[in-house]
């Protein structure tokens, strides 16, 4: 149908409505939404009015209230890559897990980059007038003062990312009451330095009290922050905590977070240098999966003391950890269901252990009823069979590159256990296959790689 003649200049889109012409753009696919926003001045406000997500490159689009005026129903809005300054024109992208930006020969890269407190704290002036119902938000460098406004005029704000943050700033983000999910970066190597200490970790659990999820990545603290958030924030779910920047002592105050279902430590060397006595510890009773990424566990105490808080774990991942020894992984006995992978140094002597020991953990892990094992070059098939024909009740087995799993070395006990599992994966001689998002590798068959990031 033909709204308009060609040869007449009268516009009959004119005669539909807004709301109807916003039902109309909603049943287009993405693809079609831009070409949309070409015909007319109309149309591209009509359709500014469907973008609920976006990540901001120019903090200038934000300070002149474009960024508002283009877009008023933003739920979701990522301003990290705007507070970066760095020239647009270079073709050469710094990248990180958490920052990316454009570099050139002539320009220094870091903290120098980030804008000044008061210029983030206008842009979130700005952007909290005209955007109230914002939900989630990502923000680096910002000051006590902005995120004030920010709690105090976006009410339903329930996600927020807040880069380079100290413990003064906490006590901004404690204004927005309703918080459900907080990523605190504190310190990113290279880039910025930042402090949050146990006293930021206390202002923020007196001051968000709902808290669902809580990711803490370069921060500081002790056993008095962690404590602090676990008795403040009773429903607590999930708490990520990367690169080790904790002092001794911390983990005895995941026991206070006494709703905790995952608990995930990624990229630390020491879990904790000097986790005390074991009757200290307590323990997370609801806690269901524990993961551990890139992690090394050399340390035999840290890792008990780890396991013994986590000691009610029903899933353990262990990717891509180090320094795994018959007697750490001897330690893993007192969980229902166990995955293993990239863990190098497990053989036959160090799996054998998770059989052989006599600790009164022992009839909890006979229970497992999921067993994953991946990138384990050492582990045999005699020692796979020799603790999983003890495990009565176990369901599910996945075995995926393990080299020195050889389908020739099943035998008939084994593959009797096979029939009964209700899932059986069995790829043992496979090469690793890495995620399509893993980055580029390097490195030589069987020894150390490089990741991309």
């Amino acid at each position: 149908m033909h709204l308009s003649d060609p040869k007449s200049t009268a516009d009959r889109t004119l005669l539909l409505s807004d709301e109807l012409l916003l039902r109309i753009f909603s049943k287009h696919p993405d693809s079609q939404r831009n070409a949309n926003s070409l015909v007319c001045k109309r149309w591209l406000s009509l359709q500014g009015r469907l973008v609920p997500t976006l990540k901001v490159l120019d903090w200038n689009f934000i300070l002149s209230a474009r960024l508002t005026h283009r877009f008023p129903n933003l739920t979701h809005v990522n301003l990290v890559p705007a507070a970066f300054s760095s020239p647009k024109n270079s073709s050469i992208v710094l990248s990180h897990r958490l920052v990316s930006m454009h570099v050139d020969s002539a320009s220094l890269f870091g903290h120098h980059n980030l804008l000044p407190p008061q210029a983030v704290d206008a842009g979130l002036k700005t952007l909290a007038a005209g955007c109230p119902n914002l939900r989630s938000l990502a923000v680096a460098g910002a000051s006590e003062a902005g995120l004030f406004t920010v709690g105090a005029e976006c009410a339903t704000l329930q996600e927020l990312e807040l880069q380079r943050c100290d413990d003064a700033v906490l006590r901004g983000v404690a204004a927005c009451r309703n918080l459900q999910i907080v990523r605190l970066v504190g310190c990113v190597k290279g880039f910025y330095e930042s402090v949050v200490s146990d006293i930021g970790l206390t202002i923020l659990a007196q001051g968000c009290r709902r808290l669902v999820k809580l990711e803490l990545v370069g921060c500081e603290g002790s056993f008095d922050g962690v404590k602090a958030i676990g008795q403040c924030c009773v429903m607590l779910e999930e708490l990520v905590v990367v690169e080790h920047r904790m002092d001794d002592g911390w983990l005895a105050g995941v026991s206070f977070c006494e709703n905790l279902k995952t608990l995930r430590i990624q990229s630390w060397r020491v879990i904790d240098g000097n986790p005390g006595l074991e009757e200290h510890l307590g323990c997370c009773e609801t806690l269901e999966r524990l993961h551990l990424h890139k992690c090394q566990l050399r340390d035999r105490n840290s890792v008990a003391a780890l396991f013994s808080v986590c000691r009610n774990a029903r899933e353990i991942v262990l990717q891509d950890c180090w320094g795994l020894d018959d007697g750490t992984f001897s330690l893993a006995v007192i969980c229902r269901e166990i995955v293993l992978q990239d863990c190098w140094g497990l053989d036959d002597g160090t799996f054998s252990l998770a059989v052989i020991c006599s600790c009164c953990w022992w009839c909890i892990f006979r229970r497992v009823k999921l067993f994953y094992v991946e990138g384990c070059s050492l582990l045999t098939t005699e020692g796979l069979e020799s603790v999983i024909e003890s495990w009565k009740e176990l369901e599910c087995l996945r075995v995926v590159s393990c080299k020195n799993i050889k389908d020739s070395d099943i035998s008939p006990a084994l593959a009797t256990l096979f029939s009964t599992l209700k899932e059986l994966k069995w790829r043992p001689d496979t090469k690793y296959l890495f995620p399509s998002d893993a980055g580029i590798i390097m490195g030589k068959k069987g020894g150390k790689f490089f990741k991309r990031i």
